[in-house]
Parts: structure tokens; C-alpha cells; sequence
């Protein structure tokens, strides 16, 4: 991810310490000064992201990365990054909670990432990697979605994928399809033009409301345009595995186990999380008998899930705190519900 955002273009990082994400500060340090570039391992998760949002409004690319209770600092910078309309790229490797927890892998900070997390009415656009080239990938598009919308763009990758080794070819250029517009809004200096302004606070009667009118327009074009998934052996399914993240991984392989025991099963995997890609799990799940959503916490997803397909019959299975549903586990959990008719 690191090395992915370098050749998105990164010019400034901020961030502190906190595992299990540290190799990305720890390469960023090295390379951002191989190249120039600027780094600054910050005095806490507030100040890292608040140098964000001054970076991002110079108009360069900025990126920040934490883990779960590191993220959840960052929350107030999230907000006033998104209420001044500006890009920049948030890295989550999340791990156990709530509180300290521990630094196993976990998929908890769902309703953080995807609620907002911070004060006010918005959203941030949520891109969740199953592998390390997937992660690279979207950091690639998350930079793309970033500045063509003026929005903060959260990575959210649990403690499996940031911690897994594996081979990845690298990319310049993001699958994003649009072309970007120029950054006229950057405070880069007002000589020659009239001066740029960027903020979140607005004291005029109606003022507020009128800018999160325009903030909700916005929203709903990410919701409309953005909706990313990915399937397995769906064509002849009649039950249904949703995961995201290394679950999915996990899941694919009790797809196969459930197929070797004559069970059509097949997996739809959310790659972004926020839009949730309802309309694809409805289009996927119209032959689907029952729905099995995993998870690596008590239920979190589970909820878009419902919301996407409330007329499908749904099961959950989940732990949390470093726990991992495991394919075995998965296997045994479909078929005691397809037993019990």
C-alpha cells in the first residue's frame, strides 16, 4: 500500500505509530526522503491528520495510516476534511477492540468506516482489500476517487491482509475511468486570481445547510457511480456467502469444500463498503435460496446485507476480538441451516 501510494503520486505523509500498520510509516520514511518528498511521523493521531488537511488543501496527494484505535482519533480531521471538500487517502489495518483490544485482525470498525465515523451529516468512500495487490490497487483508485470528488477515501484492510506476504505487480494508473479535473480550488497562493478558501465552518443562516445540500448530491453520485464487487461461482448458486477482506479468502475456500459436498454455494465479496454495492447483491442473490453473511466481528455488515435483500432469508456468523471464522467452521454452519429446513 506504501509503495502503492508512492506511485499514485503521494507527496505528503503523516502518521504515528500503532501496529499492526507500522511498515507503512517505517517504509514511507525511507522512501518519501529517497524521493523528495515529505514525511513527518507526527507527535499523535490528531496532529497527523489535521497536517492532512493542510496538505490536501495545497492540493497535493496526502496520505495518513493507523489502526483501529488510532483511526478513531483521526475522526474529528476526517470530518473537517470532508465538510471542506477535500482529497486525501486514510489507511485503516484494523485489529481487535473495542478499547486497547489487541493487534489480532478483525473487521469491527465497519460501522465506523461506513457511518461517517465523525460528527455531522457525510460519508466517506470505503475500499476494502482481500490481498496485498488488491490492496496496491485500490490505493491507486482511492487517490483517483479522491480528487475526482473532493472527498476523503478510507483503505480498509484488516490485520491479515496488512500483515500478508505475498507477490504483487504494481500499477501507475488506477481503474478508475474518469478524467480528473484541475485542482483551481488549492490554496496555492492567490497571485493573479481571486483567493481560494477552504473550510468547514459556515455561521450564516441557512449557510450550513445549504452546503450539506450540495455535500448530499455528491454523496448520492459516489452511491450511484461507485458500487464495486466481486463474485464466485454465483452462476448456478442457490446459497450465498457474503465477505469482504480476508473472509472472503476464507469463505472462497468453504465455497469449494461446500461444492466438493454437492451444496451449489458461491460468494459475493463487497470491495467497496461504503457505497455498499446493493444493487450488484441483488441482481447476484435473485436465484438464492438463503443468504450467509460472514464476519470477523459480532455483526456489522450483516446489516447492509439486510437492508440490500430484506425479502431473502438471512444467517450470520461472526467473532470478534481477534477471533476468525474459519472455512471449516463456515462449512459446518451452512450446512446445519440447510439441514434444519
Amino acid at each position: 500500500m506504501a509503495e502503492a501510494a508512492i506511485k499514485a503520486g503521494c507527496f505528503f505523509y503523516a502518521g504515528y505509530p500503532i501496529t499492526p500498520q507500522n511498515e507503512i510509516p517505517s517504509y514511507m520514511a525511507k522512501r518519501m526522503r529517497e524521493l523528495g518528498r515529505v514525511f513527518i511521523q507526527a507527535e499523535s493521531e490528531l496532529a497527523a491528520i489535521n497536517m492532512i488537511f493542510g496538505a490536501a488543501a495545497t492540493g497535493v496527494r496526502s496520505l495518513t495510516s493507523s489502526s483501529s484505535p488510532g483511526v478513531s482519533l483521526k475522526q474529528e480531521g476526517i470530518s473537517y476534511i470532508a465538510g471542506a471538500q477535500l482529497p486525501a487517502v486514510i489507511i485503516n489495518v484494523m485489529r481487535g477492540g473495542p478499547g486497547l483490544g489487541n493487534i489480532a485482525s478483525s473487521q469491527s470498525d465497519y460501522f465506523q468506516s461506513t457511518r461517517g465515523g465523525g460528527h455531522g451529516d457525510y460519508y466517506t468512500p470505503v475500499l476494502a482489500p482481500s490481498s496485498p495487490e488488491e490492496a496496491a490497487k485500490l490505493v491507486l483508485l482511492g487517490f483517483d476517487m479522491a480528487d475526482f470528488y473532493r472527498t476523503p477515501v478510507l483503505i480498509l484492510a484488516d490485520a491479515i491482509v496488512g500483515q500478508m506476504m505475498e507477490g504483487v505487480e504494481f500499477s501507475s494508473k488506477s481503474e478508475f475511468k474518469k478524467k480528473l479535473p484541475p485542482k483551481n480550488w488549492a490554496l496555492t497562493g492567490a497571485s493573479n486570481r481571486p483567493a481560494n478558501i477552504a473550510k468547514s465552518f459556515f455561521l450564516k443562516e441557512g449557510a450550513l445547510e445549504a452546503h450539506n445540500e450540495r455535500l448530499r448530491e455528491k454523496w448520492e453520485k459516489i452511491k450511484q457511480n461507485e458500487q464495486r464487487s466481486s463474485t464466485y461461482k454465483t452462476e448456478d448458486a442457490k446459497y450465498l456467502i457474503v465477505a469482504y477482506g480476508s473472509e472472503a479468502r476464507i469463505a472462497q475456500e468453504a465455497v469449494d469444500m461446500l461444492r466438493a459436498k454437492k451444496i451449489k454455494a458461491g460468494l459475493f465479496r463487497p470491495i467497496t463498503l461504503w457505497p455498499y454495492p446493493e444493487k450488484n447483491l441483488k441482481a447476484v442473490s435473485k436465484n438464492i435460496k438463503k443468504v450467509f453473511v460472514v464476519e470477523q466481528s459480532l455483526g456489522q455488515m450483516v446489516e447492509d446485507v439486510r437492508l440490500s435483500i430484506p425479502y431473502k432469508e438471512i444467517h450470520f456468523l461472526g467473532k470478534s476480538g481477534g477471533g476468525i471464522p474459519l472455512a471449516k467452521e463456515i462449512v459446518k454452519f451452512v450446512e446445519k441451516v440447510t439441514r434444519n429446513k
